[in-house]
């Protein structure tokens, strides 16, 4: 089936037992215009107006960004940084934009490799922000060559975005702390690095202070859990057995209890005949593998993971095997997207969504895979939520024959189900209402920021969920730069929520605030200043009406209006009797004047 670079995508799918109607809807037109095109990189608020904005590279050698607009087309491209901006041989690999200077303005983080090379070395530059622009001539360019793209933490603690990666068979952190670049051996033990690596900054033991997970050649998976500042390493743990191909771990409260879970894709052979979707509770230093999803047959079709390209062309893109994770349907359990190929024959590879569903036990949670609604040649598939109403949305890269860039494709999701959510964005903190320069703290991306909330269901039972705020940096991961809890049909106040920072070495208080009382449907700004004053944390509060409150707001009109025609029926009616009473009063005979 061809896929013209702009087509109208309509689907409806419902998920069983839940009387649960989605629907998607082709709105590239109407969000890009015709500039949909590119490879989609990264997400934020780059020019801090609370929308989040996009980062696409070009060519391999150009990065535009896409600022929102609330005029269509809805994301318009605004500033750009071009060949002319980079080193003639290199090609843009990835885009991780933070506040890397601690400015509370956005810069934007690049990583590239030498044409032709993508195995020669991760070369990382540094744009700085101002005035919601890149100073193009004061450009920072690290003086050490990664072994892979770098992951983008919080190593010491400050709020202020650091550069972790491996130089040859060794682990080094950079910090950029007023535009000076300082690089330091940073963990005690050598680390052989697999590449591509899956490491993350999350909080793995659900203590709100984020640990350091790395993908390594040795024991498979390294944990180096935070105490008290300071990453020790605390679990080594093996791939499940048996399989050929490994893909990029991701973290997600798969189960909702508050602890995130280890999600590993993964090919049984070479050629990803047979695929399999493991999960592992890192909290619970749990060493077996459970699979989450196997069966991958579509009626007489056998499906499978996409395996790499061992060989890039240049510019091309490397997807390793990586699921992207989102609550689509808000019922507070995440789902995912997932490239797959027909491993059966032909080879046509698509974007499905996983869903998260209970086992048939009903004790445990499993994906399965809707195959009703798939999105053929896809070659990259994230959420986002396009429209900041909370409901996650999505944006889908294919590849068109005979054209050089990806095409890019937005499907909104018509949910039908009236579901809550809360959505929760944490700042750096490093200034609140009294920045340098009057800079809205707004438009930076956070690593390392935990989140969780407590509350009650409909049936009475205790409920809860929590995420990572950009736990991952590397080969496309496209986390938001926010978090989207879903609440299913419970339309309870949050009880608890709470949110956690990063803690500098040597400090042995957990940096956690908690509020109470949260109102469902609202998204909630949090700004931790100041950072060791957990109690002076402030956080802004902004509502978004769920269909049920429209239809209330419609309904209690609705009996207003009809009281009030009662009202001046009555009011009508008692008038008339009046003014027939004065009549007939008017005509009397009266005897006592003769």
């Amino acid at each position: 089936m061809w896929l013209p670079s702009t087509f109208v995508f309509a689907v409806v799918l419902c998920f069983r037992g839940q009387r649960v109607c989605l629907a998607l809807q082709d709105v590239t037109g109407d969000l890009f215009g015709s500039e949909n095109h590119g490879t989609l990189a990264a997400f934020g608020d780059f020019n801090s107006d609370k929308q989040t904005d996009l980062f696409i590279i070009r060519g391999g050698s150009e990065l535009v960004i896409f600022l929102a607009d609330l005029k269509p087309p809805y994301f318009k491209p605004k500033v750009r940084l071009g060949k002319e901006d980079f080193p003639d041989d290199v090609t843009v690999s990835s885009v991780v934009p933070g506040d890397y200077d601690g400015d509370s303005q956005m810069d934007v983080l690049l990583t590239t490799y030498p044409r032709g090379k993508a195995s020669a070395g991760t070369t990382v530059f540094v744009f700085w922000g101002n005035n919601q622009t890149l100073e193009k001539n004061s450009r920072v360019t690290l003086n050490k060559t990664f072994v892979d793209q770098p992951l983008v933490m919080d190593f010491n603690g400050d709020m202020i975005p650091d550069i972790f990666g491996a130089v040859k068979d060794a682990t080094e952190v950079c910090y950029l702390t007023q535009r000076k670049v300082v690089c330091q051996e940073a963990l005690g033990s050598r680390v052989d690095m697999r590449i591509p690596h899956s490491n993350a900054f999350i909080d793995l033991n659900k203590d709100f202070t984020a640990d350091l997970f790395l993908t390594t050649n040795g024991p498979g998976f390294e944990t180096w859990i935070n105490k008290e500042g300071n990453f020790t390493k605390t679990l080594l743990q093996k791939p499940p057995d048996g399989i050929k191909r490994v893909g990029q771990s991701s973290f997600v409260d798969f189960d909702g209890d508050g602890f995130q879970d280890h999600l590993l894709p993964v090919c049984m052979d070479d050629d990803c005949q047979k695929s399999t979707i493991y999960l592992s509770k890192v909290s619970q230093e749990q060493l077996n593998w459970v699979p989450v999803l196997t069966d991958f047959r579509r009626k007489d079709t056998l499906w499978g993971f996409v395996p790499p390209s061992d060989s890039l062309a240049a510019g091309e893109l490397h997807t390793p095997i990586s699921l992207h994770l989102g609550d689509y349907n808000l019922d507070g359990f995440p789902d995912a997207l997932a490239i797959l190929r027909n491993t059966s024959g032909g080879g046509q590879q698509q974007a499905f969504l996983l869903e998260n569903v209970p086992c048939a036990n009903a004790s445990c949670r499993q994906f399965r895979v809707h195959w009703d609604q798939s999105i053929p040649k896809a070659v990259l598939a994230t959420f986002f939520d396009i429209y900041e109403d909370g409901i996650l949305d999505m944006f889908v890269l294919s590849k068109d024959e005979g054209k050089e860039e990806l095409v890019i494709h937005a499907l909104k999701n018509n949910f039908e189900a009236d579901a809550y959510f809360v959505k929760v964005i944490v700042l750096s903190g490093l200034c609140s209402n009294n920045c340098a320069q009057k800079v809205k703290p707004f438009g930076v991306n956070q690593p390392g920021p935990y989140v969780m909330y407590t509350s009650v269901d409909s049936n009475g039972y205790l409920k809860n969920a929590s995420a990572g705020q950009l736990s991952q940096s590397a080969h496309l991961a496209l986390q938001l730069p926010y978090t989207v809890l879903g609440l299913g049909r419970s339309a309870n106040f949050l009880d608890h929520l709470y949110v956690g920072i990063p803690r500098p070495p040597g400090e042995k208080d957990v940096r956690k605030h908690e509020w109470t009382a949260i109102i469902p449907n609202s998204q909630l700004i949090v700004i931790p200043f100041p950072h060791s004053e957990p109690r002076s944390w402030s956080a802004k509060l902004y509502l978004t009406p769920s269909n049920i409150v429209l239809l209330t707001a419609i309904a209690l009109i609705g009996v207003c209006i009809f009281i009030l025609v009662i009202i001046g029926v009555l009011h009508w009616q008692e008038k008339k009797a009046d003014d027939r009473e004065k009549r007939q009063e008017a005509h009397r005979f009266h005897f006592d004047a003769m």
